[in-house]
């Protein structure tokens, strides 16, 4: 997986009883999957596949952004220049960029909702909290 792959996933847990882990491994076994994450890929994006239709009402619904979201810390200064606010809303991806102080994010972001994975500093995340929904 080259690097960008790599920080475009989240690794997550998952707790599965014993038949069904066998299953997955005796397709594994057979050749039908080359792995245990690559049948448990399948068969989310199958799941998925089939609320596709819920997802996206819910994504209008919700003025989502869907996939990612970056936010500068240009993009912030001008915002702040302008006397506006941003609400994060996003179903996929938002980062706000390493450089972006802790102060500039409270005066520019008023309210952080991620379905998905959120990524800033320490300093960001901890002053955003509060409004972290």
């Amino acid at each position: 997986m080259a690097r960008g792959d790599v920080e475009k996933t989240e690794k997550i847990t998952v707790n599965l009883g014993l038949v069904d882990l066998g299953q997955i491994d005796l397709l594994v076994q057979e050749g039908f999957y080359t792995n245990r994450a690559d049948f448990i890929r399948t068969a989310v994006r199958a799941q998925l596949a089939t609320r596709a239709t819920a997802v996206d009402q819910t994504v209008a619904r919700k003025t989502l952004v869907l996939g990612t979201q970056h936010l500068s810390r240009s993009d912030l200064e001008e915002l702040r220049t302008a006397g506006r606010t941003v609400d994060v809303r996003v179903l996929g991806l938002a980062t706000i960029a390493e450089d972006v102080p802790p102060e500039l994010a409270l005066a520019t972001i008023a309210s952080v909702e991620v379905l998905g994975a959120f990524r800033a500093s320490a300093a960001v995340k901890t002053a955003l909290g509060p409004r972290i929904v």
